[in-house]
């Protein structure tokens, strides 16, 4: 009878956190640490470390082992962050076995295999989400996973998934750019920021002409407007040569943008001028690469000696 009203308690608890519980979840319900033994024993229950319960047997889900890394990692100060904050948050189209935690750095914790914990100067006003499994909010998991990423095309990537998909508004993280400086890639995550809340102004044609005349090449012509077969079409940069340069911002990845461009691109095509399309974040990733192509297109127009 004991064990019948003990894990009728236990589901009382377990029904806000899957099938894992805490045992000071299980001590406020009057499940002591002798009742989980009995019911490990039993062998209806396991425990994953010294503060997780499972009320099954079986491995644990990806939603419960990050509870079992927030509880054994202290869950007054731990917290779901970077990448493990955005696919909690509902991100799609990124892979991450680990889990990452932070924590403020004064706090000593101790290592889980599967589990990166990262030291936080501070918890910012309004960082945690306020329900739920402890974890930040979308924009500061954004920043900080773009400063703990291996590379900075990862870097990149895990800044424009979450804002693609509308989990975070880019003016947030722009704003939070600001104040969660990290203390690897800042220039570059401020860059890439800027291209995402900004388009085309913040890097763009605007830093295109300076990057022209440190490789050597002729100034282009800038903001061109030309006559398409629909009306007038406004070019970032093109050359008299007939070599036009797209500088692609975000934003000409969503919605019906790709389509629009696509009508523009084969309209400029056919008035034959070459077209290279140049997004933007790609610049700060792959500088060399793309301006070799535009070098070699002036080349075979003509516009280099």
């Amino acid at each position: 009878m004991r064990s019948t009203r003990r894990r009728e308690r236990a589901r009382v608890v377990d029904a806000a956190d899957l099938g894992v519980v805490s045992r000071a979840s299980l001590r406020a319900h009057g499940i002591s640490a002798a009742d989980v033994r009995a019911e490990v024993r039993a062998d209806r229950w396991m425990t994953h470390g010294l503060q997780t319960v499972a009320l099954h047997t079986r491995p644990l889900g990806q939603e419960e082992l990050q509870w079992r890394a927030v509880w054994e990692t202290g869950a007054d100060v731990a917290a779901l962050d970077g990448v493990t904050a955005l696919l909690a948050a509902g991100m799609k189209g990124y892979c991450d076995d680990r889990i990452h935690l932070s924590v403020v750095h004064s706090h000593t914790v101790k290592r889980l295999p599967g589990v990166r914990v990262h030291k936080i100067t501070h918890r910012h006003d309004r960082e945690l989400e306020p329900h739920g499994i402890p974890r930040v909010r979308p924009a500061v998991a954004a920043i900080r996973a773009a400063h703990w990423a291996d590379s900075d095309r990862q870097a990149a990537l895990l800044l424009v998934l979450p804002t693609q998909q509308g989990l975070v508004r880019a003016s947030d993280l722009l704003e939070t750019a600001r104040t969660i400086r990290g203390r690897r890639r800042r220039a570059f995550v401020g860059g890439v920021v800027k291209d995402i809340a900004l388009g085309a102004q913040s890097l763009g044609e605007l830093d295109f002409a300076r990057l022209c005349r440190a490789r050597g090449l002729p100034a282009p012509d800038r903001q061109i407007v030309c006559r398409g077969p629909k009306g007038r079409i406004y070019l970032d940069v093109r050359w008299r040569c007939g070599v036009v340069v797209e500088i692609d911002g975000i934003q000409h990845t969503w919605g019906l943008a790709p389509v629009l461009d696509a009508l523009r691109q084969n309209g400029v095509t056919l008035s034959r001028d070459t077209v290279l399309r140049i997004p933007n974040i790609g610049l700060r990733l792959h500088e060399n690469d793309f301006m070799d192509q535009v070098a070699q297109a002036l080349q075979q127009r003509g516009a280099l000696r």
